[in-house]
Order: structure tokens, then sequence, then C-alpha cells
């Protein structure tokens, strides 16, 4: 379905939804509803860059999918009676049980004023902080570790010290792949000035393939690593000691402990479980090289010890005083688009609006006042682990989940799914079904990207505009205006009866420098009077952007920070042992984390089919020995549980991996996948500061299931295969794709599969072989074209497919020398074949490459000068290489 317009618009300056570098998007909406996206050349956070996400947007804001109307009971309802039922099931609760018996769990998709409102809502009003949003899977140690730094969550750098250092290290983030428009700054300063990058990953990532230093360390031991560098840069004299006696104090504290957990280079380098000869090159590279920036991200904030690595990093650049100056500095960077916006307006449940804290009661005291809320909440509720532990228990008895899917992305997700079952009430605002709008007792559908109008901030701390382009769908509604509506319901119409998004952010704004002398860093009063078209016309810019003094990029630089002493404080850590380790029962340690093309649980990527193309099914990295121990060999479908649950993925055997580990990417949830979620194995052991739980080391153990058969269905409807020991699907033009296997004999496998063609059954063309082993299907549309095909076959035996899902995708009717071939699954004529997408940007698959270099290009320059593939984002680069090694040494 697509939305015409009236005109053709003029293009429209908005951001990316996607990850937390904050790229500019120009989008443009044709006469007849076509969209299209670039990148926008004047954004200062990529120039015009976008990667194979941000490029393929234009091909996400169909209304496939969408939920347009509010549903009560899975029926269509009326705004009306929506709105009356949250507010009433609310309140209800609170009367009944107190404002604690309540929840809201929320999302860093969220633009900062729908982020305000909530958190005003639940704080300010109802007056519990039972409030949290996803961005405690990913961001929340990172905030912990800058307050207890820095007195606040501040990012003290720019991106710009990306393109300005001589020493990138780059600790637990495979940039390449999660923020490749910031991998390719580092990239080009490496070219422009030789900076050297280090990457810090168990894992050899796309990051990894083109660094000047890897270090592979065990997972869970960069505490021990940078305690290790803090003792060595001690005992070589190597501190700024003029810095650190004017703008720290804990120094000696936590050197102390550094050096009783890491005092030689042999302890680190053996506990950490890497060469001492890379160790010894890392610490020199540091201690050589002043304009050194530490980039760290999910690698060291998903862990029950994120908080201490946090430190342990922070502790390194304040002894050298390599902190607010060009080049220089930790920075942690954040995962969704608008965390730090979330974090911002106190979206954790352990803060307060405007970087204010529930330790200072004269913080509870002013915002309370601001916002005239006696009731205010005056102690933190519960983080996100626990407040789905309390909707289990049945401590919580109404929860309001926007915008994400905890039933896939939280740990110990069978549990959650159970806790959200047995709830009293639960309401969800999305745009989509997901697999937790399956609870929903009333379902509130949420504007999308390209509708939605307001503000986010990205890991710089640089607010950007996210402007729409197309109109709001049926009768969906912004979340600021859903969540005012409920408030208003409630009881709370005064504090609530904002006209726009401008209006809300024009009150965050005065509220940030509200009785703010200075004290917090967090500052945007400026902003506190702009109006509808200052707001809408506004460039990205830094904060803070305080009215007293002048608007400043980086932090710390002048020794100052936002604690009682205005100095940062060096925080004591030691190493600790992982929260759950491997034993005989769980011998392999999992690690979860990111694809190179797809978003969170794929609600909007899984639907774009190149997207789809270059990782089209869960699969389960293991190195090989670790695959030939437990007899498995590439393609096999592997069974892997944990303490908490199971999932299923096929085998894929790198020596990418260390030994006695494995990776399971954390995508795939119950619309593209039978039981292939991280969430189901993940424990819900948190750091003690933070509350984030541990998500890089799970104990698993994994063996072969004993596969029979596999199928292939390739149709245009949207299914949710039943009955199938694994399934898993991927959007191809026309429609889907979705593979289909069993541990059954095959005859069985047959029955099983055909079930799924029943709708089809008056058009269906079949074939069995003499066996009863092979089956092969195809339905063809009235007006001649195919609609769906079904091989199914012993494992190993199915027959090519490109040329029916070619013809899928095509509106042409079948000829008569087609239609005889479509049983066999092979073209009647010949035809190129289709490889695994290499280049997501441009579309360009692995025959390609391949048939590039045959026609000379050796490098992979030359690659992108002949068939564009590399020359965007640049996350396939690594890949393509591998490539071109690999046909040489064929050659």
């Amino acid at each position: 379905m697509t939305r015409i317009q009236e005109k053709p618009t003029t293009e429209v300056r908005t951001t990316c939804p996607y990850c937390g570098v904050g790229c500019g998007v120009l989008a443009r909406v044709a006469a007849d509803g076509t969209v299209t996206v670039r990148g926008d050349t004047d954004h200062p956070a990529n120039f015009g860059r976008l990667c194979s996400k941000g490029s393929a947007l234009a091909e996400t804001v169909g209304l496939e999918g969408r939920v347009l109307y509010p549903e009560i009971g899975g029926k269509q309802a009326s705004w009306e009676d929506a709105i009356n039922l949250v507010a009433q099931k609310f309140s209800q609760s609170i009367t009944e049980h107190g404002p604690d018996s309540v929840g809201f769990y929320i999302s860093g998709q969220m633009l900062t004023e729908d982020y305000y409102v909530a958190n005003k809502l639940m704080k300010g009003f109802i007056g519990s902080a039972n409030i949290d949003t996803n961005s405690r899977l990913c961001m929340a140690s990172s905030v912990a570790g800058h307050k207890r730094a820095f007195g606040e969550d501040i990012v003290p750098g720019v991106y710009e010290d990306l393109d300005e250092a001589d020493l990138a290290v780059l600790v637990g983030s495979n940039l390449a792949w999660c923020h490749p428009i910031l991998y390719q700054r580092l990239v080009s300063a490496r070219q422009k000035r030789g900076t050297k990058i280090v990457v810090i990953d168990p894992r050899r990532t796309a990051t990894a393939d083109e660094c000047d230093l890897h270090l592979p360390i065990r997972p869970g031991t960069d505490v021990l690593l940078f305690n290790g560098l803090l003792a060595h840069l001690a005992s070589h004299n190597l501190l700024d000691r003029s810095f650190i006696n004017s703008a720290t104090s804990g120094f000696e504290e936590a050197l102390a402990l550094a050096s009783a957990d890491a005092s030689v280079p042999e302890a680190v380098a053996k506990g950490c479980g890497i060469p001492l000869a890379d160790l010894h090159l890392f610490y020199e590279l540091f201690i050589a090289t002043d304009r050194s920036v530490t980039v760290y991200s999910q690698g060291v904030n998903q862990s029950a010890h994120g908080t201490d690595k946090t430190n342990a990093i922070i502790n390194c650049h304040l002894a050298t005083g390599r902190i607010g100056r060009p080049g220089m500095g930790p920075f942690s960077v954040t995962g969704q688009p608008n965390a730090m916006g979330g974090r911002e307006v106190g979206g954790l449940a352990n803060q307060l609006a405007a970087h204010m804290s529930f330790e200072n009661p004269q913080d509870v005291d002013r915002v309370g006042r601001f916002w005239n809320a006696p009731n205010i909440a005056r102690k933190a509720g519960l983080k996100a682990v626990d407040l789905f532990r309390a909707a289990g228990d049945g401590s919580i008895k109404a929860l309001w989940i926007m915008g994400t899917n905890p039933a896939v992305s939280m740990p110990n997700a069978g549990q959650v799914r159970a806790a959200l079952k047995s709830c009293d009430f639960v309401a969800v605002s999305d745009v989509t079904r997901t697999d937790t709008t399956r609870y929903a007792d009333v379902f509130l559908p949420a504007a999308s990207w390209g509708e939605k109008n307001g503000m986010v901030t990205n890991s710089e701390r640089r607010m950007s505009r996210q402007r729409p382009f197309l109109p709001v769908p049926g009768e969906a509604r912004p979340d600021w205006r859903i969540i005012c509506d409920v408030a208003a319901r409630m009881g709370f119409a005064g504090a609530f009866a904002f006209d726009d998004s401008a209006a809300v952010f024009r009150e965050h704004a005065a509220l940030s420098a509200f009785e703010n002398a200075g004290q917090r860093f967090f500052d945007i009063g400026t902003l506190d009077e702009m109006d509808g078209e200052a707001y809408d016309h506004f460039d990205p810019s830094h904060w803070p952007m305080p009215k007293a003094r002048p608007a400043i990029s980086r932090l710390g630089g002048d020794g100052f920070f936002p604690t009682a002493d205005g100095r940062a404080h060096f925080v004591p850590v030691r190493q600790e042992a992982v929260a759950l380790p491997t034993d005989v029962a769980y011998p392999l340690a999992l690690n979860t984390g990111r694809m190179r093309d797809q978003w969170h649980t794929m609600t909007r990527t899984g639907r774009v089919p190149r997207l789809m193309s270059h990782v089209s099914e869960p699969a389960i990295d293991m190195h090989p020995n670790d695959a030939a121990a437990r007899d498995l060999v590439d393609g096999d479908l592997a069974y892997v549980t944990s303490p908490y649950g199971f999932a299923r993925a096929k085998v894929n055997i790198t020596d990418a991996q260390r030994p006695g580990e494995a990776f399971l990417p954390m995508h795939w949830s119950g619309y593209f996948a039978a039981n292939a979620g991280t969430g189901a194995l993940s424990t819900p052991i948190c750091d003690a500061f933070s509350g984030q739980p541990e998500l890089k080391h799970v104990p698993v153990k994994i063996v072969r299931e004993n596969v029979a058969w596999e199928g292939v269905l390739i149709t245009r409807r949207d299914l949710r295969p039943v009955g199938f020991v694994h399934w898993s699907r991927h959007a191809v033009p026309g429609g889907w794709i979705y593979a289909l296997c069993g541990t059954e004999t095959p005859d069985q496998g047959i029955l099983l599969s055909r079930m799924l063609m029943e709708a089809q059954r008056e058009q269906l063309l079949e074939y069995t072989d003499r066996r009863g082993l092979n089956y092969r299907a195809a339905a063809i549309d009235a007006d001649g074209t195919l609609s769906e095909a079904l091989l199914v076959a012993p494992k190993g035996q199915l027959p090519p497919r490109d040329w029916l899902v070619s013809l899928l995708g095509s509106r042409d009717a079948l000829s008569s020398a087609e239609r005889m071939a479509l049983l066999s699954g092979r073209s009647p004529v010949p035809m190129p074949a289709v490889g695994r997408i290499i280049c997501s940007c441009f579309n360009v698959d692995v025959n390609q490459i391949v048939s590039a270099i045959a026609a000379g290009c050796g490098e992979v320059d030359d690659i992108g000068e002949r068939i564009r593939a590399g020359t965007n984002c640049g996350s396939c680069r690594s890949e393509i290489r591998k490539i071109i090694d690999e046909t040489r040494v064929s050659a």
C-alpha cells in the first residue's frame, strides 16, 4: 500500500532511525507516493554517507504489516475506548495497590519529546519511578560509569576526535558493522594522517580485519587489560601529574587496586589470553600517542561488570590527561538513535529528568516544583529485568510497553513472556505486530519514522531534528500525543496540555536550565523559548547550550567536572570472574550481537530483500575445533541450550571465533524464525551498579539436530509455520522464502510441508518421486504468474531455487516452457546464478565480485570503480578483500 501525495514534496531534512551515529537523511516523496532517500551532505555526523540500512530506508516506509487502528482484545476499537481503558486500568491499580503497582517500558526508538512526557507522567504524576527503557540493555553501564567518574552522564568527546586522533582503540565494538559511518571516518583518518587502529574484541570481526593490532582477549577481561595499562603507565612514570593533581581525585586508590590486580604485563597477557608481545605493542602505542581516543560499545556495556569496565577505560584517560581535547578521550558510542535523548529526560528508572538524581533530595524537590507535581517519585524504580520479574510475580499489575519487543530482546525471554501472559493488564504502543503485541490487552497504533516530528540526540551529544515527510496513516498517533491523552484521562490534563512536539521540547529545555547555575552540564536553556519556526529549522547542535555561557562541544578539557568537588573521580576497580562461568554441562561461552544489515528484532529491516540477502537465516559461529568435537559441519542444524532456554540455528564454522566460544546474532524473532532468539538463552544476571544484564558470556551446550529432510517454500504469503523442528524466512522481491527442516522421515516432512499449500489446492501442480522422498509443488495465479512453489527432499538434496525466486518477483505470465519446467526447479533456458549479497548498498552479489576479479580487478578499490561495491558505507570492504584473497589462492 502506498500513500499518494497531492503534489511532489521538496526534500525534507530528517535523521536516520537506526544507530546512535545520528546520520542526516534527505527524504523525497513523489506524487505517486514513491519515497527516495539519500545522505545529507550538510549533516556533520555523516556528511552524506549512509550505511546499508540507512540507504534502504525508502524500502521500509510501506504500510505492509502496519497496525493503523486501536485494538482491544485483538479487535478494532475507537481511540476513545482504548484511551479510557488504559487510563482506567492504570488508575484502578494505583488506587488499589499504590503507584508502584504500575510500570512503563519504553524505547530508544522514541523521540525526546515522547520520552519526556512518558517520564513526566510516571515519575511526576503517577508518583513511581517504575519506568525503564530498552537502553538498559545497551548503554546503562556507560551511564553509571560516567556518573561515577564525572558526576554526570556526559560523553566528553565529539566525532571530530575520530578525524583528529593518532590512535583509536576500539573496545567491544564492531564499528565497521554497527556504526559504519564512524568507522569510515577512522579509516579516512588512517589514510590521511596515519591513525593507528587497535581492536580489542574476542572475535575477529570486520573491524578487526582492517586494523593495525587485534587483541582477542578472553571475554570479560577488559578490566584486567586496562588496569594493567594504568599500572604500566605509573611504573614507567608516564602519568600527567599536573592534570591528576589539579583536576581529579582518588588516583592513588585506583592505582593501588590496579597494581594489585595487574602489576606486570606477563600476568595481564596470561589472564587475557593474548600474546605478551601484542600486549606490549598496545601499551607502547598508547604511551607514545597523545591524541588517543578509546571508543567502546556493547562489548563493554553488556556485562555484569560493565560499569567497572567503563571506569577502567576512563581511569587511563584521566591518568594521562587525555580528555576533552581534540583527538582524545573515552568515547561511548550508543546503540539506538535516541538513547542519549532518553538519558537526558531521565528515561532510566534510576534517573530524574535533566540529569538530576534521586540520590539528591534537592533534585527531587526541584523537579517536583518545576512540574508542580507534589506526588513526584522520591526513589529509584525497578530496572528492566526487575520490572518484568515484578510483572511475573504479580507486583506489577499494569504495564505499558512502547516501541520495543521485550518478548524477544530481554534476557531469560521465556520468563518475560510468562510474565506478560500473567500480568493483569498490558498495553502496547507500536507500529506493527511483534512477539510482544501478542500479549497486549490494548494495542495503541503509533506513528513511525517518516511520520514523526521531534528531536533525537546522537552519541556525541548532538541534537538533530527528525522531521515528517509522510502523512500519519489510518488512526495512528505520535507517541507523545498518546501519552498525553492517557495522562489527561487519568486526571492530569493541565500538566500535559501540549499543543505540539515543539511545546514539549521547550518545557524539556526549560527544565534543563531550571535552578542550574552550571552545576549540571546538561543545559539547553537557550532553546526554552524556541518558537515553532525555529524548531522546524533547528540545525544539528551539541549540548550544552546554556543561556549564560557560550556553547561548547568538548567537555572536561578545562579540568572542571560536574561533581561536588569539581574534579573527575578515579574509580578503583578490579578484575572479577565472569558472572556465570562455563562448566561440564554448559561448556561453551555464547556471545551475542548484531548482524551488518539488520536492526533489533527486524520489524523494519526484515522486510527489505537486499538487507536479508547477506545473511538469510540464523547461524551460530563456532571455531573449527569446537565443531569437530561435536561432529558438526557447516550447515548442520545446532540445538543450543543454556540454563535459561534453548534456540536452534545453522552452524557456521569460522576461525574468527576463539576456541571454547560461539556467537549468535540477536535479531531473530518469532516472526522470522522458529526459536532462534538469543533472549531465550541469555542470563538475567545484572551489573550491580547499572542493572545492565550480561549478554556477552552465557554458558551453553551445542549439539547437532539429526535433520532428515529439508524444504523450501517460495510464496507471496506472510505465514507463521507451526509444527516444524525449525524454520526461518527471508524477504525476496515479490514475497518470502521459507527454509524448513525436520527430524522426521522425509515422507512425514512432505505431509507436514504440504499443509502449507492447502490454500492453493485448486491450482496446484504436484510431483512425488517413486520412493516418496522428493516432492515438488507449484501454484499458478489466474493471471498466469507463479504465486507459490514448494520443494521437499532428503537433507542436502534440494534442487536450485534461484529461477523460482525470480519468477515470484516477476509480473509476466509463465510461458509454456516455464510451466513444464516448474516442478524441476530449473530454468528451461540458461540464467546467471544469483549469489549471496555482499554489498547491500548497491545490491552487489558474490558472483558479480568474482566476475570483476576475473576481469582484472585485484584490489578492493578496483572492485568499487567497476561495480560500486564497497564505495558507500564500506562495511563490506573486508568481505570483498577476503573474496579477492580466496580467488587468488584458488587460482
